[in-house]
């Protein structure tokens, strides 16, 4: 029998086969029509009834959550590891033994996230603004605002727009700290009317740095710029990035003291998918 007439045979045989049922767990392949082979591999995790194990990245916004997840799936070689510059803190689940190699791919990733009125607060720290725009930032941040407190700053605010019709010509510091600032009104009715805007030099804020995080005190500098009658308005956050610091530091304080495992400064070890 030559090798064409063995091939027709071979191919007969596989189409007259009955089919038969294939069981989950194992790998089959066979030959099919024109000498190819066909496999098919049941042995994944999406034909088990559960996953051989447990993977994923799971990223919580807050300690408490973090902590959760952290207690529900960690054992004693899990590892935990805190970055402050990423402003992270993660934890490897399944890491490695002192004695086995584990995968490492189970992990719980606490992603702190800046709340939307610190990222305001310090994008317009030392930007200078018409009267009116600072004048509907201060409005719009009242919240915010400790020392002087809310009320003092909205009339401040208020005082502010009240001026955006005048010519400004100095500006001096008071013995209380205070900036005066005179200026000449430019309306038709009050024309050549002279007045003072009164500003402190400095206030106080309070905000959150994280989401779900503590509220913290921030001092701010108030600044103005007179230039050819107009006047700039604006203020500079002393040293923000020390108290986020700070807050990062509480934050790894409560993990600290809640996890049985070491906090390790750094990030952990990269795996494969």
């Amino acid at each position: 029998m030559n090798t064409d007439n063995l091939q027709a045979v071979i191919d007969t045989a596989l189409r007259s086969a009955e089919p038969a049922e294939l069981a989950t767990g194992r790998v089959y392949a066979w030959l099919t029509p024109g000498g190819g082979v066909q496999k098919i591999d049941l042995t994944g995790d999406d034909y088990r009834d559960t996953p051989a194990r447990k993977s994923g990245i799971t990223t919580l916004r807050d300690v408490g959550s973090f902590l959760a997840y952290h207690a529900k799936h960690s054992d004693d070689a899990t590892e935990v590891y805190a970055d402050a510059e990423a402003l992270t803190i993660t934890s490897v689940l399944d890491a490695h033994t002192g004695d086995t190699a584990r995968w490492g791919r189970h992990r719980a990733v606490l992603a702190l996230r800046t709340t939307k009125a610190w990222t305001e607060w310090l994008a317009s720290s030392g930007r200078l603004m018409d009267q009116e725009t600072f004048a509907n930032f201060l409005e719009d941040h009242l919240p915010d605002l400790l020392e002087p407190d809310a009320a003092t700053m909205l009339e401040i605010a208020q005082s502010i727009q009240a001026a955006t019709k005048a010519n400004f010509q100095s500006g001096t510091r008071l013995t209380s700290g205070e900036r005066r600032l005179v200026y000449t009104e430019e309306t038709t009715a009050k024309a050549g009317q002279r007045g003072e805007l009164t500003i402190p030099e400095t206030f106080v804020i309070g905000l959150k740095p994280f989401e779900g995080a503590d509220g913290y005190r921030l001092t701010a500098r108030f600044r103005y710029r007179i230039n050819g009658g107009n006047l700039q308005l604006g203020y500079k956050l002393e040293r923000p990035e020390d108290v986020q610091q700070s807050a990062f530091a509480d934050v790894l304080a409560a993990v600290t003291a809640a996890v049985e495992q070491p906090v390790m400064n750094g990030s952990p070890a990269r795996t494969g998918s």
